[in-house]
């Protein structure tokens, strides 16, 4: 293979690579709420990303805020990664969520964890 051809193959591939270890955030759904005691500044940050704002700055993985197939990655044993998760608020599947939002993150199933449910 010539230089050319294999400074090519090796672009090709690293394109590829970058897509697919790229992050598509999951999106937040409309049972999660967050409570009145949480600060002033993460309320703005969680109502912000419900209303469709992108995830700006720091992040915290949050557990048990997904819908089913729609965690950003890891969703326990025999899973992958991103969309992976098999049922609603899968505990030990997680979504990115603004920096400080995550244990007052309300589900129907209760809280969000930082750490795997």
């Amino acid at each position: 293979m010539s230089a050319p051809q294999t400074i090519a193959k090796t672009l090709a591939i690293g394109a590829i690579l970058a897509a697919s270890v790229s992050v598509a955030m999951a999106k937040p759904n409309s049972q999660l709420s967050i409570t009145a005691a949480a600060p002033e500044n993460v309320q703005t940050a969680f109502n912000s990303w419900v209303e469709g704002g992108k995830l700006k700055g720091r992040k915290d993985k949050c557990y048990g805020i997904a819908l089913t197939g729609e965690n950003d990655c890891k969703a326990g044993a025999g899973t992958s990664c991103q969309g992976t998760s098999t049922s609603d608020f899968q505990g030990d599947a997680w979504t990115y969520a603004p920096k400080g939002s995550c244990e007052f993150i309300v589900t129907p199933n209760g809280h969000g964890s930082k750490s795997a449910l």
